[in-house]
């Protein structure tokens, strides 16, 4: 997970840099960013639906290789690229890789730890959260000495490299190898639902709606911050040891998002997912509404920044666990994966960003309508899904009872 990060949250830094080289529009680099996210999430049900059928040995270790090798032929392709066109069929690669990846990833966990599904899944879901922080001023160094080009090859091959050699040492249990619930705090239905018997259940398509509001609000942030912070005049004001404002956002922004996967997922398994959900959207209402008042400010931007990231980043642990905990284990890789295809039809909201500033002049229009996403989600959560899961469990026991 660590080696497909930077694909999505290292992009930001490649933005300009491609627009210097050729001339390009940001609207129209941006489009590969959601060419990138729509496949990476919507192509994940067939990746998912392969790893549950090929077995627990072969599924997932076939559909993560074959991941690994298109994230590295992705990033390839885009320090090659002439074109517009090329871009955008290197983020498709990209997408098609780092989904093959994220889904097994998340599917292998959830089977795994039933009793600790949200931290579990946290801790899986950080490292594509966290790992960019690991690699974003590398990348900086190598786009400052030699070229966007040369970052894009270099990362690339590594980072599909490492996937590959790393996907042959996975596995989901075999029947009866995963430790049972033990809390009695948890609800989780009895049953495996079959992908089918899951689209036609409203309570997914409550969890539908919620992801892809929340997916929409955070990937605008994440796909312009730069631009963001180069419009406040602040992105190279020094902050840390002589860093920029924008390179230490950056990190600190992946590092808290890796962090509130694990951090939300455990406080999950203690307090329930939907309490969680409440707590979260509301901090991240807070947080967007920070950075337009405070944003300004080069500490105020990298603490708002970072709060944004925390309070999104949870929605990765969050709802895959939530997920499995609704419709079982069993099918969960292929479960988990439709209900990811939230974020590629976000996706298709992030070129209204630049949009919006081109329109306004500024980005606070933006930051404001992030801000309206999460109050809405917030209020989603405790009016609509909680009562929601609440019948799809009643139910689930009643047709158990039911069952001589």
């Amino acid at each position: 997970m660590i080696m497909i990060a930077n694909l999505q949250y290292g992009w930001s830094v490649f933005v300009l840099p491609l627009q210097k080289a050729h001339g390009w529009p940001v609207s129209g680099i941006q489009i590969a960013f959601t060419i990138f996210v729509a496949l990476e999430t919507w192509a994940t049900p067939i990746n998912g639906w392969i790893a549950d059928r090929l077995g627990p040995n072969l599924g997932p270790r076939t559909v993560m290789g074959v991941g690994g090798i298109l994230v590295g032929l992705g990033w390839l392709l885009d320090a090659y690229a002439g074109s517009l066109t090329a871009l955008y069929i290197g983020g498709a690669l990209s997408g098609l890789g780092s989904g093959a990846v994220y889904c097994t990833a998340v599917g292998t966990a959830v089977k795994w730890f039933k009793d600790k599904r949200g931290l579990a899944v946290g801790l899986v879901a950080g490292g594509f959260g966290a790992g960019a922080a690991i690699t974003i001023i590398p990348i900086e160094m190598v786009i400052a000495q030699a070229g966007y080009a040369a970052a894009f090859f270099w990362f690339g091959l590594i980072q599909g490299g490492v996937v590959l050699l790393v996907s042959q040492f996975i596995r989901n249990p075999h029947p009866g190898e995963a430790p049972s619930v033990k809390s009695a705090k948890l609800q989780q239905t009895a049953r495996s639902y079959t992908a089918r018997e899951v689209i036609v259940s409203r309570v997914f398509w409550v969890l539908y709606i919620l992801d892809l509001l929340m997916c929409a609000g955070g990937l605008v942030v994440t796909a312009y911050l730069a631009p963001i912070a180069t419009s406040y005049h602040i992105a190279n004001v020094a902050v840390f040891m002589s860093a920029g404002t924008l390179s230490v956002a950056l990190i600190f922004a992946n590092v808290m998002n890796g962090v509130a996967r694990p951090f939300f997922g455990w406080v999950s398994d203690e307090i329930g997912l939907w309490q969680t959900m409440a707590i979260a959207f509301a901090l991240g209402a807070i947080s967007y509404f920070c950075l337009y008042l405070f944003g300004r400010f080069p500490a105020g931007f990298v603490f708002f920044t970072g709060m944004i990231f925390f309070c999104w980043g949870e929605i990765f642990s969050l709802f895959p666990a939530m997920c499995t905990d609704l419709f079982g284990s069993k099918y969960a890789t292929t479960n988990t994966s439709m209900l990811y295809t939230a974020k590629g039809a976000a996706a298709f909201l992030v070129p209204l960003g630049a949009l919006a500033a081109t329109l306004t002049g500024n980005w606070n229009d933006v930051l404001f309508l992030a801000t309206g996403i999460n109050l809405v989600a917030f209020v989603l959560v405790l009016t609509v899904l909680r009562p929601a899961a609440n019948r799809h469990h009643e139910m689930d026991k009643t047709a158990a009872s039911a069952t001589p």
